[in-house]
């Protein structure tokens, strides 16, 4: 089953923040740091929708709040002090909130940032865990425990 999408309207007001999004990714495409990462052009497509799903308010950053839906939608709840270390890591402690230039380096990175690690954790349970789709099947008394 699909998830629930926004509202409508949505949409308009994302418009400015997708070619926002897709100007950097451009960006990275044309960095020769990047030039051997292989389906380079795929991997950014994938975290801008991403990215985009958790900046909540549009503004082009992913605050703690976000931060902490994210990890919960994700199956892995975590504590204010965890969310903020986390933070830290990826923006270098300079900034509170996540700039989608920092996602993207953290994501495209050798380090292992927590972050990374759950959004690719989420990737593999997704593949590997199909959501059944339809009414559940029937059952009778004797079956249930």
């Amino acid at each position: 089953m699909a998830a629930p999408r926004r509202p409508s309207g949505g949409g308009l007001r994302r418009a400015p923040q997708d070619g926002r999004l897709e100007e950097i990714n451009k960006e990275f495409l044309c960095d020769p740091k990047f030039s051997d990462e292989e389906d380079l052009e795929e991997k950014l497509a994938v975290f801008k929708e991403k990215y985009m799903e958790f900046d909540l308010n549009n503004q082009g950053e992913i605050d703690l709040m976000s931060v902490k839906r994210m990890m919960e939608k994700m199956g892995a709840p975590k504590t204010h002090l965890e969310l903020k270390k986390m933070i830290s890591e990826v923006t270098g402690g300079v900034s509170e909130t996540i700039s989608y230039q920092d996602f993207v380096n953290v994501m495209l990175g050798k380090r292992s940032a927590v972050l990374k690690l759950v959004m690719m954790f989420e990737g593999k349970a997704n593949e590997s865990n199909p959501k059944p789709s339809g009414p559940p099947p029937e059952r009778d008394i004797a079956s249930l425990p």
